[in-house]
């Protein structure tokens, strides 16, 4: 029997190791990609959106199991036609498409009632709304001058909140902040994700004033505070997206990235990051948009 629960305690140890390889293969893979892209820019950059907004519409419709239904179309082709806009910076044109969107949505419902409640019709708009927009602001990060600077930063705001979060939990995680909703978050692993996101951003101000030059800025407390302030709604994002995986009964979005899930599943936190960082850059440091 104890030779039983040791060779049980081995192979999950093994699993466990496993996963995590898996985690880590494919988080590089994402980060040199992703990375390669935000470099690149244009039309690259603009199919890896792409590809993220259709695809995170998707896992949200399928949650809502709208998946199959006359609004799935409708609402791919609005996150299509919204990215298409953002590529060609026809900004003016945004919200007329939200709005037009909406209305046509509202058609679907209207022309087959009573197939559809209104719940769907509100859930098929958030899927688009939700991730679209926020995914957006990457988009128009790069577009800034010296905009490969700003959009690395979302990764640094992300990456540093997540990993530091980690590890503060892991040592001296004692109070948990939402058992219900999250159980492996505690409010110390939260403390140290935000001064983690703080000091990666202070780092990485001190680099960015080597390349690029605003004023006269002390670029290590200003990029410090703007990551500490993007840090927590990177940490709403997530936490709001394990909300909905609760709600709907599912573990995750997808299994399309290997140890990680569904598109939702790593980028939630980046929806809301990215919108922050560009209106906290753009106001501090007086850039023109």
């Amino acid at each position: 029997m104890a030779e039983s629960n040791k060779q049980g305690s081995t192979d999950e140890k093994k699993e466990k190791g496993r996963s995590f390889l898996t985690r880590l293969i494919s988080a590089i893979v994402l980060i040199v990609f992703g990375g390669g892209c935000v470099v690149f820019g244009g039309i690259p950059l603009t199919i890896l959106l792409m590809f993220i907004s259709i695809r995170g519409t998707y896992e949200l419709l399928r949650v809502f199991r709208l998946e199959k239904t006359a609004l799935a179309p409708v609402t791919y082709i609005g996150a299509f036609v919204y990215d298409v806009l953002l590529y060609f910076r026809l900004e003016q044109f945004e919200m007329p498409m939200i709005i037009l969107l909406f209305l046509v949505l509202l058609t679907v419902y209207v022309i087959t009632f009573p197939k559809f409640d209104a719940r769907q019709i509100m859930s098929a708009f958030f899927s688009f709304f939700y991730l679209c927009l926020g995914i957006g602001f990457v988009y128009k990060l790069r577009g800034l001058e010296n905009g490969i600077l700003f959009a690395i930063l979302i990764l640094v705001v992300c990456c540093g909140n997540d990993i530091f979060a980690y590890l503060t939990g892991i040592l001296i995680g004692k109070h948990k902040m939402f058992p219900r909703l999250s159980p492996k978050k505690s409010v110390e692993g939260f403390i140290g994700g935000i001064v983690g996101a703080a000091v990666c951003g202070g780092i990485y101000g001190y680099v960015f004033h080597k390349f690029a030059d605003y004023g006269d800025y002390n670029y290590v407390v200003v990029f410090a505070v703007v990551s500490a302030i993007a840090a927590l709604p990177a940490v709403v994002g997530d936490l709001a997206a394990s909300a909905i995986k609760r709600n709907c009964e599912i573990k995750d979005y997808g299994r399309i990235i290997p140890g990680h899930g569904g598109v939702m599943d790593r980028f939630d936190s980046m929806i809301f990051t990215a919108p922050i960082i560009y209106y906290l850059v753009t106001f501090i440091l007086d850039i023109q948009a």
